[in-house]
């Protein structure tokens, strides 16, 4: 089968240079692909073209802009999602303008697509209590249920993303003073995030518990599910969401919803209510621009604002007196300094 030039520029892309010219991690490689896979289907199904029929002089601003479109409408993705896939697709369209320049005329008017606006998250997050009633559903009396609490208790102390639980090992925890995790996160970008004494002693206790603290365990994850293999994200999903539900029935304050990065919120969230500065937070959470831990900030005073107005009981006036229906004090000023 003859091989079209969007196939091999797209392969090229995908299998050589994302990972070798830019270094990106495999999670990174692996959203691209889906966005690509999606684009594939998206022409097949919808536009009649196959993938192998598919070339550069396809590959238009108007069959990007339709795709876009039908990923909003059709499979209700969120204007991030499709503000994501749009980046994927200029990355690679950046690319294939260097390894083929005749195409650039084309090639500009998809970087010219405008992305959208998206409306700024709800931060939701957990409160102190909300939080401790959480860590208390697990059974302790069992060895799943320790080691739940253990992932758990970890997963908010580092504010780690679930990924990056899941990959952690045994080489990447230091329990001696002084005591951190090593988190490997976006980008393959690694940062060392510090531990509170309860998770340092938490951790200490498990490791020994499952035989994890000898030198030939090292690169062993953490974390293992039931079957002893490594953690998955919608692993880790499944149980923080089945004690969620079980702390709802004795607070029903707790959202309906709880995901891991839902802890990682209210790790932010309990920082910053402790006056922790917004550069610390921002080097915890493994954020690139301290703009992206503004939300957190902007958050903040929204719910400090709220509480002001819900303890104001000063009887302020709503309104301005009308002035110009006192004839008096209106006479009065007009009258001012005629006599001086």
């Amino acid at each position: 089968m003859k091989t079209t030039d969007f196939s091999k520029y797209l392969s090229d892309f995908l299998g050589v240079y994302l990972p070798r010219g830019r270094n990106m991690s495999s999670h990174t490689i692996s959203s691209y692909c889906d966005t690509f896979s999606l684009f594939l289907r998206f022409c097949r199904d919808v536009k009649g073209i196959r993938a192998d029929r598919l070339s550069l002089a396809d590959f238009n601003s108007d069959l990007v802009t339709a795709y876009l479109k039908w990923i909003e409408t059709d499979r209700k993705c969120s204007v991030s999602t499709r503000n994501q896939r749009l980046a994927a697709i200029c990355s690679f369209v950046r690319y294939v303008q260097i390894e083929s320049p005749r195409h650039m005329f084309e090639l500009q008017k998809i970087l010219a697509i405008p992305f959208k606006k998206a409306k700024e998250p709800v931060v939701s997050y957990l409160s102190a209590d909300e939080l401790k009633l959480l860590l208390e559903q697990p059974d302790t009396s069992s060895i799943y249920g320790r080691r739940d609490l253990v992932m758990l208790s970890v997963l908010y102390d580092t504010g780690a993303r679930v990924q990056e639980l899941v990959d952690l090992t045994v080489r990447n925890i230091r329990l001696e003073n002084p005591a951190h995790i090593t988190l490997t996160g976006k980008g393959d970008k690694s940062r060392q995030v510090p531990l509170l004494p309860k998770t340092v002693d938490l951790l200490r206790q498990y490791l020994a518990e499952m035989n994890l603290r000898t030198p030939d365990k090292l690169d062993y994850p953490v974390f293992t599910n039931n079957q002893k293999k490594k953690f998955t994200r919608a692993g880790v999903a499944y149980l923080l969401d089945k004690y969620a539900k079980m702390a709802r029935t004795y607070n029903q304050l707790i959202p309906e919803k709880v995901t891991p990065h839902m802890l990682r919120h209210t790790k932010a969230m309990h920082l910053l209510q402790a006056d922790v500065n917004i550069i610390y937070i921002r080097d915890i959470l493994g954020h690139v621009d301290v703009a992206t831990t503004g939300v957190y900030a902007r958050a903040d005073t929204k719910m400090k604002r709220a509480a002001l107005e819900k303890a104001d009981d000063t009887k302020l006036p709503s309104s301005i007196p009308p002035w110009a229906k006192d004839q008096d004090l209106l006479n009065w000023l007009k009258n001012l300094g005629k006599d001086v």
